[in-house]
């Protein structure tokens, strides 16, 4: 993901964070240190165990708590992913990172189709990881007391458990709420395939997801704004996976040879840039495959002619400028393929070869055209 770095592997598992995680920490931090009292009179409420407040009140300690606070949460969100990803592995599913953010955690994973048997255990064990280590967490604070016998210690523990305690339990729960693409929603989507085609369980799940994210976002303007930002989350994520499970539905079995276009528009590497140009006006086509002596060599796009200036262009060939050892694919791939390569890497169209010999293209107007005919 754009904007991550690596800090380790766990299980064989790379851990990424991304830059927003390291803004939210002193967020959270001042958020909670600056409500330390009242969050104190309420773990009182709530656990009925005493919490002595001359510790965590003094100088910068209530901020220094707001970290250690901060970063227990995102230590459980990663337990949360990491929880996901080992029974993702255990049904075959590749892994790629994890990767913490302002939202909690995403698992990278490489999958297919979904299979809705694996997706339920997948989508639960989440929340019930977060159950166990909230439940851990107020265990220990009620085994404070006994132990410590300095009332200020036992006031930073039971107050630093209290909380994580708590933020693991709301944390279960908010991401038990049938809202796709979190836990609940995927859940839901799994119970549903049970009784529907798995495109038609995805979308009725997406349209709740989409349900809650307006109501979060209407609660978000007038009580808090990160609930907006939450809500734009929610519906993106709804919406974009909605339609991949779509895509994947209609072009099941349907392969890059089916739908290329044939016999394919071609350029040699010395035609002048400015006659390629008159070729893309005259043809409505933003890129054509580069072919030396019957063999692929490159290609040119609109994408590389802009990158000249303009003054630059009356001197330059296609050779110049075009892209060498372009990405191709035989004709018996499956479209599903061809379009994840143009998704990850934002390709307008990849030419289809065998044995050397350019036989097609297939570009993602092409998919676009038969995903609709298909919907008829």
């Amino acid at each position: 993901m754009d904007g991550s770095f690596r800090i380790g592997r766990l299980f064989g598992i790379p851990i990424l964070i991304h830059y927003t995680f390291i803004l939210v920490i002193p967020l959270f931090a001042w958020i909670i240190g600056s409500e330390i009292g009242l969050t104190a009179d309420m773990l009182n409420e709530v656990f009925q165990v005493p919490v002595n407040t001359t510790l965590i009140t003094a100088g910068y300690i209530p901020y220094l708590l707001g970290i250690i606070i901060a970063l227990g949460l995102f230590a459980g969100v990663l337990v949360h992913e990491l929880a996901h990803s080992l029974v993702a592995r255990y049904e075959g599913i590749r892994i790629n990172s994890i990767t913490l953010m302002i939202f909690g955690g995403i698992a990278s994973m490489e999958e297919g189709v979904p299979d809705p048997k694996a997706e339920l255990p997948m989508a639960l064990v989440g929340p019930i990881a977060s159950l166990v280590i909230g439940l851990v967490c107020i265990g220990i604070v009620y085994a404070v007391p006994p132990v410590i016998t300095n009332p200020a210690l036992a006031g930073v523990l039971v107050f630093v458990f209290g909380y994580l305690g708590m933020l693991n339990i709301i944390l279960c729960a908010f991401n038990l709420l049938p809202a796709f693409p979190m836990d609940g929603g995927r859940v839901l989507r799994a119970w549903l395939a049970t009784r529907m085609p798995l495109h038609r369980a995805t979308k009725i799940a997406a349209d709740i997801g989409k349900g809650f994210a307006i109501i979060f976002g209407i609660i978000g303007l007038f009580f808090n704004p990160f609930l907006i930002l939450i809500a734009l989350f929610i519906y993106i994520g709804a919406s974009s996976e909605s339609t991949a499970v779509k895509y994947s539905f209609l072009l099941q079995n349907v392969t890059v040879g089916d739908m290329m276009s044939s016999p394919v528009t071609t350029v040699p590497p010395t035609l002048p840039l400015r006659d390629v140009i008159t070729m893309m006006y005259s043809s409505k086509h933003l890129g054509f495959p580069v072919v030396e002596r019957d063999t692929l060599i490159g290609m040119v796009t609109l994408a590389d002619v802009n990158r000249m200036a303009s003054i630059d262009r009356e001197a330059m060939q296609v050779r110049d400028i075009m892209t060498r050892d372009p990405v191709t694919l035989p004709p018996s791939a499956p479209v599903i393929d061809a379009l994840k390569i143009m998704s990850t890497r934002n390709f307008g169209r990849i030419p289809v070869v065998q044995d050397g010999k350019i036989l097609g293209i297939v570009t993602r107007t092409d998919i676009i055209k038969v995903t609709e005919l298909k919907q008829i």
